[in-house]
């Protein structure tokens, strides 16, 4: 971002008329600014790379290069760059090739200027994020030992993001989240469990535990925090010593705490916690997307369900184009039923994705087990249930190893 705070912004148009409108309506908001304008998408691409912008306003029918392909190209080249798709296309089709090319967002022409400053602000948003992550990543990589070798912080490595995404809902990824929390937690190696579902968030009820302080607490102070501010807001679970950041109590306050600030909390709190798991909702809302930025893993939790496989096939379809690795996402399949035909393996091929581990259905024990706010594993690890996840946490202790093995090569 400039100095000035403003979001810079570059608009590429083959129409002149369209170029100029857009800038007229941009000039009169305080916080926009318009560094650049382009006629193709090459020159684009070209005033991109001259002007690093945190927005482009893309048009896709252009003469030289369509404004997808051109996308790609940004998107590649100057990773921070929001793009939002403005076309007079409005079908489906066009919506998922300009997500797949890495756009953060798709208008129709003309849009609503309510409709368009809104989604620049929210486009802005996410490349402070970004910025902000590429920023703890350089430092993470600094150091005496050369690049590859993650930087210390009070005597030890940074944290490790882990977030759990069901891209369909009711698939208990808070559920996983929580009893994930209790398998990976240690003395030596504590967790915190964060809500990100700010609206309607349930993290702290799976473990019976409340308080008067939330991550909206924390959202003012997002750019300065410090141990001491954390400490005063996570809750703790007495009986395993779990760290919890909650979600706002009311889903009207989930609009106090904004993508930037999430991911930078994200940041902050990987140098206080070895593992730090975030359960999200299933809308790829701006702050899932922020956690999803921020993430070392994403955990993908699936059911036998096909609406959940779909989803899950949709958003591996989107991964490559939110600048996720291959080796980022796992999945999990929850609650499986053996009576039903759909197996493991039958999902694992329709998804190309392999399973981490496969959590069986088990309603007598998880559901009471919810309801009291104590996760299931607190009873016992030699059930089938109790099982699935400490495979999936053995899955994901090993999985960030061979990320940080490849990472120093």
């Amino acid at each position: 971002m400039a100095d000035s705070g403003k979001i810079r912004i570059v608009i590429v148009d083959d129409i002149a008329e369209t170029r100029e409108n857009i800038r007229k309506l941009l000039q009169f908001e305080a916080d926009l600014e318009v560094v650049g304008v382009a006629r193709t998408g090459k020159e684009g691409i070209q005033v991109a790379a001259e002007t690093q912008p945190d927005v482009v306003l893309m048009d896709i029918n252009m003469p030289d290069m369509d404004g997808i392909t051109a996308t790609e190209q940004i998107r590649a080249k100057i990773p921070g760059t929001q793009i939002v798709i403005l076309s007079v296309q409005s079908d489906a089709n066009y919506l998922r090739r300009a997500m797949l090319a890495g756009a953060r967002d798709f208008l129709s022409k003309p849009p609503d200027g309510d409709e368009l400053t809104g989604a620049i602000r929210r486009a802005g948003e996410m490349a402070r994020a970004e910025k902000a992550k590429a920023e703890v990543t350089a430092a993470a990589l600094s150091g005496a030992g050369g690049a590859g070798r993650l930087a210390m912080h009070g005597g030890r490595p940074f944290g490790k993001i882990i977030t759990v995404y069901a891209p369909k809902g009711g698939a208990g990824s808070t559920t996983v989240t929580a009893n994930l929390a209790v398998a990976l937690h240690s003395e030596d190696k504590p967790v915190v469990a964060v809500d990100g579902r700010l609206q309607f968030g349930d993290v702290s009820f799976f473990f019976n535990e409340q308080g008067r302080n939330n991550i909206s607490d924390l959202a003012p102070r997002a750019d300065e925090l410090d141990n001491e501010i954390l400490e005063e807001v996570l809750l703790k679970h007495k009986d395993t010593g779990i760290r919890i950041l909650a979600a706002p109590p009311r889903p009207e306050q989930a609009d106090a705490v904004n993508a930037t600030q999430f991911g930078q909390i994200l940041n902050y709190l990987k140098t206080m916690f070895p593992y730090i798991l975030v359960d999200t909702g299933s809308q790829l809302d701006e702050v899932t997307l922020a956690a999803i930025d921020a993430s070392d893993i994403i955990l993908l939790v699936t059911t036998q369900d096909i609406p959940s496989i779909k989803n899950i096939r949709l958003f591996l379809d989107l991964a490559n184009a939110l600048g996720i690795q291959k080796n980022q996402i796992m999945m999990t399949m929850n609650r499986f039923d053996k009576r039903r035909s759909i197996t493991p393996e039958r999902v694992a091929e329709i998804s190309k994705q392999e399973l981490a581990s496969v959590i069986p259905l088990e309603e007598r024990l998880v559901v009471p087990a919810m309801d009291r706010g104590a996760p299931f594993l607190l009873q016992g690890r030699n059930n089938p249930v109790a099982k699935g996840v400490t495979d999936l946490a053995d899955a994901v202790i090993k999985r960030l190893a061979e990320i940080e093995a490849a990472e120093g090569n």
